[in-house]
């Protein structure tokens, strides 16, 4: 009895960095591993995010998986049927129901994993990331280095003028720094 029940159990784990942190190749490393070990997997992305594919979830370091594009995160509960693994990729993009969306489905028994910015390029805190940390079993933040001192980089400078929060882009648009530098940037930018 307490083996079904224990084997049932589902989670959320969170996997959030800067940009250039490694977050989406940890995504998928776990994400392969559980392939190779024969459970049922569906990867789940923001339609928004087309920078290297639209069906794919891609590192910066090109490592690939296939996924479902999805504009709302209740579109999510639909294609995770009959699976063992949720992967989701960008969360801080999707709207205020994926907390929701990924509690019901770890309710279901299912292992979601998750990866997005927990900060915007303002260095606030970047949509539900906040609220998907609360609520799961596992947090892991991965740290990027700091192309300006070499410290430790957990801020995605935004090299571009627009003053959107949702800039899609990359070594282009933005850079990994550390906090001494992002404050050292953003008192000269005032």
């Amino acid at each position: 009895m307490f083996l079904e029940s224990a084997k049932k159990a589902g989670w959320i784990e969170v996997i959030c960095g800067s940009m250039f942190s490694g977050k989406t190749e940890e995504l998928i490393r776990r994400l392969k591993r559980v392939e190779f070990a024969n459970q049922k997997v569906e990867i789940f992305k923001p339609v928004i995010d087309v920078r290297y594919s639209k069906k794919s979830v891609i590192s910066h370091d090109s490592n690939t998986i296939r996924s479902t594009p999805v504009d709302l995160s209740t579109s999510i509960l639909l294609y995770a049927t009959d699976v063992d693994v949720v992967g989701i990729d960008e969360a801080q993009f999707f709207d205020e129901g994926i907390v929701d969306v990924c509690q019901k489905l770890a309710a279901k028994g299912i292992r979601v994993i998750v990866a997005g910015l927990d900060m915007d390029f303002q260095g606030k805190p970047f949509g539900q990331m906040p609220n998907l940390m609360a609520v799961a079993e596992y947090v892991t933040k991965v740290h990027a280095i700091c192309v300006r001192c070499g410290n430790l980089a957990h801020h995605s400078h935004r090299l571009t003028e627009s003053e959107k929060l949702v800039v899609i882009g990359e070594k282009e648009s933005y850079e990994p720094i550390c906090r001494h530098c992002f404050n050292a940037l953003t008192k000269k930018e005032r």
